[in-house]
């Protein structure tokens, strides 16, 4: 029992350390899948409050959030890409 008990736990510190360490979330679309690199994005933008408001977390990354709030509109102003085949793949 104390051993099941142990890998129990290992597994769990293991799988929070996964979560955790996480740096490349991907997004389902219609128009194909968006992957998104948060290294990449933080290393470029040095400011963590452009995206984040407030503590920092998990942003609930819809199309309007995308398309018209925050991602397209930062790509704009920082000369990313902003064509559909761009951040869209299939």
């Amino acid at each position: 029992m104390k051993r099941l008990i142990v890998m129990l736990m290992v597994l769990v510190f293991v799988g929070v350390g996964v979560a955790v360490a996480a740096d490349t979330y991907t997004y389902e679309a219609s128009q194909g899948k968006v992957s998104f690199t948060h290294k990449a994005h933080s290393d470029k933008l040095k400011d963590c409050s452009k995206c984040h408001k407030g503590t920092p977390a998990k942003i609930d990354v819809t199309k309007d959030v995308a398309h018209k709030d925050l991602c397209k509109k930062c790509h704009q102003e920082m000369g990313g890409p902003t064509k559909c085949g761009d951040c869209h793949k299939k």
